[in-house]
Order: C-alpha cells, then structure tokens, then sequence
C-alpha cells in the first residue's frame, strides 16, 4: 500500500513537472518583456493622467510639482485644447487611416503583378532582378526618405527636370517648378471631407511605393513557389487562357500570405514614423501629420510629457481595434486547420 502511495506520488510529481516545463522555459521571455514593454506602457497609462513637463523629469512620478489632472489631457486632444496650431485629432486620424489604407491598396496588386512577371517560365535573369528588387528593403527609411525629399526639391530636383523634359517635348519653354514638399493647395480639394491631401502626399506616396512594393513582391513570390504547377497544366489542358488562371488558380492560393502581408504593410504604414517625419516633416501646415509624427512633436518640441502619453494611449487603442477588426474579418493568424 505504502508502495502504491509512493509511486502515486512520483506520477504527480512528474505530471506537474511536465506542466511547469514550457512556463519555467517562458520565464525569461516574460521578464525581458516585462521590462522592456509592460513596465514602460503601464509608467505611460500613469503619465498620461499627469500633466508631467520638463520640470518633473528628474524626479519622475515623485515629483512634487507634478499634478494629477485625470482625463484632461485626453479631452484636450479630442475637443482640440491642446496649444498647437494646426490640430484637429480626427483630421490626422482620417489622414493617417487613409495614407496607411492607400499605400496598401498600391503596394499589394503591384506587388504580385511583378512576381507574377519574374515568375514566368524562360525568364532571363531571373536572379539578378529578384536581387534588385529586395535592395528598397534592406536600405534604411531615413536613407529613403533623404532621397526622395531631394528628387522632389522645387528647384534642383529630379523630378521637376523630369517634368521638364516632357513638358518641353509639347513646346513648353518654361520649367517646371512645383513646390511637391511645400504646396498646401490641395491638387484635389474634394478627396477627403475634413482635411486636404496636399501635392507633399502624392509625393511621398510615390516615395513610399518604391519603398513598400518589394516586400510584398517577396511574400507573393514565395507563396508562388508552392503552388503546385500541375494545376495549371490542368487547366491549361481543359483550355484556360493565362487570364483565367491567374484569377482562378494563383489569385485563391496567394490569399493565404498575402492577406497577413496586407495587415502587416497596413501597420506599418499606419505607424512608419522615420519615413514621413524625415522626408516632410508633417508638413506644409501639419497637413501630413500622422498620429505618430505628432505625438513625437509633442516631446520634442513642446515638451508637453503627459499630453504625449495620452496620445499614444490613443494609438495603442485605434492600432489595437484596427488589428482586431481586420484580424476578425480577414482570419490572417488562423491556421488552415481552425479556418
């Protein structure tokens, strides 16, 4: 009897041991995050109830010239009472959802059109392009947006000597002097009902597809390797044009890694703070601020701590909807078993 109980004891034991193995393998994951995120977006929550400046920088939350003002800071930011000139939170927001929804919208269908097109059978060179066009991937946001910001300089750059030419292939003789970075004259005032798209959006989203069309040309051309081509050997055999297999065969099978490739460029756009903040600024006239650009603006140059706080409160939560919302509707993270 005193035997059975032992071994009883053992099986528990080792039962429990087996349970605690995978948490006591996280542990140190928990911790690092625990530091490095938890610790930090918990001291934010606090601040964010603050009116925490310059002044309380040494002391911290222990400051005894630190005031707790409660939602304040928030209400600032959504009625305007914040003393910046040029603010309205729900425009930004608009521009910010529309820019990030754009860029998508550009940088996917192009993205697999030219992996299609590296990906035909007899190609030359095939390498040697895929090679080339990984290069915006690997080179950094603020080398990008230093670029661009000069091919779109009003009067040495790029493009405006590109313009130019072909204006003057139709006899112009003037040159062509658009102010891409600088223009508040929105080119199409109609586009969005609570804040104009200046010439400076078109600019950067050019700059922004040359910068984004690579990486979903590398998802799709993975996702292409593993379509098996009996399928379209099939179809071709039961008399589909290349047209009809495209929309039929490769379309359904690059849904599975495209879809989480567009939440994640959506994110990324909706967050790419380096490329917008380096290439204009937010401006002309904060006309292409996004939320991140202007919660930086907040500490950097009005020092305003806890306002700051609250409005990446604010961006944790619109960023964490928008994740949901689309995770929901797209089923990116589900696995083909639970889909």
């Amino acid at each position: 009897m005193a035997t059975m109980e032992i071994a009883g004891a053992t099986t528990h034991g080792a039962k429990l041991r087996r349970a605690a193995l995978p948490y006591i393998y996280l542990l140190p994951a928990f911790l690092v995050m625990g530091v490095i995120t938890f610790y930090p977006l918990i001291y934010q929550v606090i601040v964010s109830f603050t009116d925490f400046q310059t002044k309380d920088l040494r002391l911290g939350l222990a400051s005894p010239e630190l005031n707790w003002i409660g939602f304040k800071n928030y209400i600032d930011i959504l009625t305007g009472g914040l003393p910046v000139q040029n603010f309205e939170f729900f425009r930004v927001l608009t521009y910010n959802f529309w820019w990030a929804i754009t860029n998508v919208m550009v940088h996917v269908p192009a993205g697999v059109l030219i992996a299609v097109l590296l990906n035909v059978q007899g190609l030359w060179f095939k390498k040697i392009y895929r090679a080339i066009y990984i290069l915006p991937v690997v080179v950094p946001p603020l080398v990008v947006a230093t670029v661009w910001r000069n091919i779109f300089d009003e009067q040495y750059g790029a493009m405006n000597q590109f313009l130019t030419t072909i204006s003057m292939w139709f006899g112009a003789t003037d040159p062509v002097r658009l102010r891409w970075l600088t223009e508040y004259t929105p080119p199409i005032p109609w586009l969005l009902p609570n804040g104009p798209l200046p010439l400076a959006y078109y600019a950067m989203m050019i700059a922004n597809f040359w910068l984004g069309w690579p990486f979903m040309t590398v998802v799709a051309t993975g996702a292409l390797q593993s379509i098996p081509k009996d399928l379209y050997e099939a179809a071709s055999i039961d008399g589909a044009s290349d047209v009809q297999q495209f929309w039929n065969i490769t379309v359904p099978l690059l849904r599975p890694a495209m879809i989480p490739a567009s939440v994640y460029g959506f994110t990324m756009s909706f967050n790419l703070f380096s490329f917008v903040f380096f290439m204009t600024g937010g401006g002309p006239a904060r006309s292409t601020e996004i939320l991140v650009t202007f919660a930086y603006d907040l500490v950097r140059n009005l020092r305003l701590f806890g306002a700051a706080a609250s409005f990446s409160v604010f961006i944790f939560i619109v960023s964490l909807t928008v994740f949901l919302i689309t995770n929901r509707i797209t089923r990116a993270t589900e696995s083909y078993t639970e889909a």
